[in-house]
C-alpha cells in the first residue's frame, strides 16, 4: 500500500510540475502545451488471482507536447512572423553549418550586426536563396537569410523616356531667343536625376518651347547641373539651333494632336562641359557613353501641360529603408535608389509525428527517429502553412482549464498523502497489537 501511494504522489508531484511550467510559459511566444500522461501499474504471477490482485500504483508514462495553434498577437515589427497552419520555422546556431537546425514556432527576428536574420538567442533563421528577378526559388537547400545592408552598384543613365502632353494653346516664342536662364523665352521646364558610371547625381532639365516660327511644332533644349553650375547640352544630329548654340529636339504634331515627326533617338552629348565628357561619366568614366532622350509619347492636345510618363534607366547605391514579407516568405528589400528586391524565401519544415520531437528548449525541437526526418517546404506550398509577418504567435495554453488541472493536481497529492498517512497509521496499530 505504501508503494502505490508513493507512486500516487510522484505522479501528482509530476502533474503538478508539468501544469505549473505550462502557466509560467503563457506568454512564451511560440510554446506548446505539455501534459502528463500516465498508466497503471500491474502485476501478477501464476500464483495470483488475477480476478483480487490489485494494481501496483501508476508510473509516468510521458510528458506529451500538444502542438495545437495558438492564437496571434499583432505588433508593429515587420521582423515578427507567424507560421499559420503546419510547419515550422528552422534555425541554426552555426552560421557555417544551416544543417544542424533545430524548430521551432517562435518568430520574433532582428537583425544581428552582420544583418542576418537572428532569434533572440542569435540563432539564424534559415531560408532559401531565390531568383531576384523572378522571385522563383533557386535551391531548397537552406542556408542563413542576409539581408544587405546596400543594393546596387551604380548604373550610370543611358536611356530616358518621357511622355507629356504640350498645351494646343501655348504661348507662341522664338527659339533663337531661347535663354534657360530667362523664364520668359520658353514655355514650360521639367527636371530629372541622372548618374554617372560612379553613383553621382546630376540634375538634367528639359525646356519645351512652341516655336513661332512654324507650325505644330515645339523645340526641346537640355541643361545639366553639377557642381559648377547649369550648363547647356547639345544633341548630336539635332535640327533645332537657336542663338546660343543649343541643339535640341524637333517636335512636329498632327492636326489632331498626334506626334507627327521627331528627330528622336538621337545622343545627347556634352560639349559644352568640356573634354568631350558626356554628363552621365562627369567623374571620368567612358568617354564615348551617350544618352538617349525618347520623347515618342509626346502630344500636343488643348490641355494643360503634363507629365504623363517618366522612366529612367540610371540608379546609384541604394541603403536598406524598407523590410517586409509576402504570403510567400519572400523577404522583400526596399533600398534608397528605388530599388524593391527579393531577397530570399523563408524555409519551412515539418515532420510526420511531431509528438516524437526532442524538446530542446527555447521553444525549440530537432527531429528524431520517432518524429522522422525534416521535410523542407515553403509557405503557401503542399501542406505548409502561411507565413505572415507583423504577428507572433502566443502559446497554446488555456489558462482557465490549467487552473482546473492545478487544483486537480493539488488534490491527487494530497488524498495520495492521505492515504499514505492511513497506511502508517495501520502499520502502528499492528505493531501495538499484543
Amino acid at each position: 500500500m505504501s508503494y502505490v501511494a508513493l507512486s500516487g504522489l510522484a505522479a501528482a508531484q509530476l502533474d503538478l510540475n508539468t501544469t505549473s511550467n505550462n502557466i509560467a510559459n503563457a506568454n512564451t511566444y511560440g510554446f506548446k502545451e505539455s501534459r502528463a500522461e500516465f498508466g497503471d501499474v500491474y502485476s501478477k504471477s501464476i500464483f495470483t488471482n488475477a480476478k483480487t490482485t490489485p494494481g501496483g500504483g501508476v508510473q509516468a508514462a510521458k510528458v506529451a507536447q500538444q502542438f495545437h495553434e495558438g492564437s496571434s498577437v499583432y505588433t508593429n515589427n515587420p521582423m515578427d512572423l507567424r507560421v499559420s497552419g503546419t510547419g515550422f520555422f528552422a534555425v541554426s546556431k552555426d552560421r557555417m553549418n544551416p544543417a544542424q537546425s533545430e524548430l521551432t514556432r517562435n518568430g520574433a527576428f532582428h537583425l544581428n550586426k552582420d544583418n542576418y536574420m537572428v532569434t533572440s538567442n542569435e540563432e539564424y533563421l534559415l531560408g532559401y536563396q531565390v531568383n531576384p528577378d523572378t522571385g522563383d526559388v533557386l535551391s531548397y537547400e537552406p542556408s542563413p537569410l542576409n539581408v544587405p545592408a546596400e543594393f546596387g552598384k551604380p548604373k550610370q543613365t543611358s536611356n530616358i523616356e518621357v511622355g507629356v502632353n504640350l498645351p494646343a494653346n501655348g504661348k507662341l516664342h522664338d527659339p533663337a531667343l531661347f535663354d534657360f536662364t530667362d523664364k520668359e523665352t520658353y514655355n514650360r521646364s521639367t527636371s530629372s536625376t541622372i548618374y554617372d558610371s560612379m553613383g553621382q547625381s546630376y540634375k538634367l532639365t528639359t525646356y519645351y518651347l512652341k516655336d513661332m516660327t512654324q507650325p505644330n511644332t515645339w523645340q526641346t533644349y537640355y541643361t545639366v547641373t553639377d557642381r559648377e553650375g547649369e550648363k547647356p547640352l547639345n544633341i548630336t544630329g539635332g535640327d533645332a539651333t537657336n542663338a546660343t548654340g543649343h541643339v535640341g529636339h524637333t517636335m512636329k504634331f498632327n492636326n489632331d494632336g498626334t506626334l507627327a515627326s521627331l528627330n528622336n533617338g538621337q545622343p545627347i552629348v556634352s560639349d559644352p562641359l568640356g573634354a568631350g565628357t558626356p554628363p552621365v561619366n562627369l567623374n571620368g568614366g567612358d568617354p564615348t557613353q551617350i544618352l538617349n532622350f525618347g520623347l515618342d509619347a509626346a502630344t500636343q492636345f488643348a490641355a494643360p501641360f503634363e507629365l504623363t510618363k517618366f522612366d529612367e534607366d540610371g540608379a546609384t547605391t541604394g541603403f536598406l529603408t524598407k523590410l517586409d514579407f509576402d504570403e510567400n516568405g519572400s523577404v522583400l528589400g526596399t533600398y534608397s535608389n528605388g530599388e524593391s528586391v527579393t531577397l530570399g524565401r523563408v524555409a519551412l519544415a515539418r515532420v510526420a509525428n511531431e509528438a516524437g520531437l526532442d524538446k530542446k528548449g527555447g521553444t525549440q525541437w530537432d527531429s528524431t527517429q520517432m518524429s522522422g526526418d525534416k521535410i523542407w517546404g515553403e509557405s503557401n506550398k503542399g501542406s505548409f502553412g502561411t507565413v505572415s509577418n507583423g504577428a507572433l504567435e502566443q502559446s497554446n495554453i488555456d489558462m482557465t482549464q490549467e487552473l482546473v488541472d492545478l487544483i486537480s493536481a493539488q488534490r491527487n497529492f494530497q488524498a495520495n498523502s492521505r492515504s499514505l498517512e492511513v497506511h502508517n497509521q495501520t502499520q502502528q496499530t499492528i505493531l501495538q497489537i499484543r
